[in-house]
């Protein structure tokens, strides 16, 4: 009993100190979105601000378009996670149900994929995308996000649909619905809440990403807010410290509110789908 005791406390504070890793910078960047110039520049730096400030994001929309930047952000973000998410879907039905060489070929360059590095695809899509025209695009983008996104998407939904109960396809089979009807019917119901936290993961990485929109955006219009934050670092390397942190800052909500909203929903679903099966 004393040795279950101490692994739980064990446990709880190892949970603590990884919560507490990741809050770090969060609060920090908080902080010092509503810290003042002269306070930025103190040697003794607070956790709290002795003198809030909205001065810094007033600073940022002044200096640099974010609103434009968060609308192409969304746009190319949205667009990517719905299509990628269309297409893993019954992709990852195929994987999981037939257990075919072609399938196990495909489960393998799923895995595989995950170790390429972005400056090792970077070229390739580069050219692929100046032969079809669309460099400098959002439509390039979402292009490049969704192949970014499938191989994970795949690698998610698979695990989903495996733990549907094949008793219920059979059940639907022999009610006379085909693969499709079963699909949409019967499965589809099922999977809604991992093909939602799919969606979410696949939102969330190309809202984030920036090499791509980098490379592939040559236009201040077409330009996302991840390399519109960058315009807040000087060409010495000196950063504009607070206006950066409130627009980082504006930049992280999006994905903290999304997440907050869609989890509570994520695991009713779970919890349902659990019953029903």
């Amino acid at each position: 009993m004393r040795t279950s005791t101490t692994g739980r406390v064990g446990q709880y504070a190892a949970l603590l100190a990884y919560l507490v890793f990741l809050a770090f910078p969060f609060l920090w960047l908080v902080s010092t979105a509503f810290k003042s110039p002269r306070e930025l520049g103190s040697l003794h730096p607070t956790w709290i601000p002795r003198d809030p400030t909205l001065d810094n994001f007033r600073q940022a929309f002044d200096e640099q378009p974010l609103l434009r930047a968060a609308g192409n952000s969304l746009l190319a973000a949205s667009a990517a996670a719905v299509i990628a998410v269309l297409i893993a879907t019954p992709l990852a039905y195929v994987m999981a149900r037939r257990r075919t060489r072609l399938a196990k070929a495909a489960t393998g360059w799923v895995v595989v994929s995950q170790a390429f590095p972005l400056v090792l695809v970077i070229i390739p899509l580069f050219l692929v995308l100046k032969n079809l025209r669309l460099i400098n695009s959002l439509a390039g983008l979402v292009l490049v996000y969704v192949v970014w996104a499938l191989p994970f998407a795949l690698w998610m939904l698979v695990g989903y649909v495996r733990a549907v109960p094949t008793e219920l396809e059979e059940a639907a089979a022999v009610d006379g619905a085909g693969r499709l009807r079963t699909l949409v019917s019967v499965t589809a119901p099922l999977l809604a809440p991992g093909i939602v936290a799919t969606a979410l993961f696949a939102f969330i990485t190309a809202w984030n990403e920036f090499f791509f929109a980098l490379v592939l955006l040559k236009t201040a219009d077409k330009q996302t807010l991840p390399v519109v934050l960058t315009h807040f670092i000087g060409a010495e390397g000196v950063a504009d410290l607070g206006p950066l942190a409130a627009a980082a800052f504006l930049a992280t909500l999006p994905s903290l509110i999304i997440f907050a909203i869609i989890q509570r929903w994520i695991t009713g679903g779970m919890l349902a789908g659990a019953v029903k099966s």
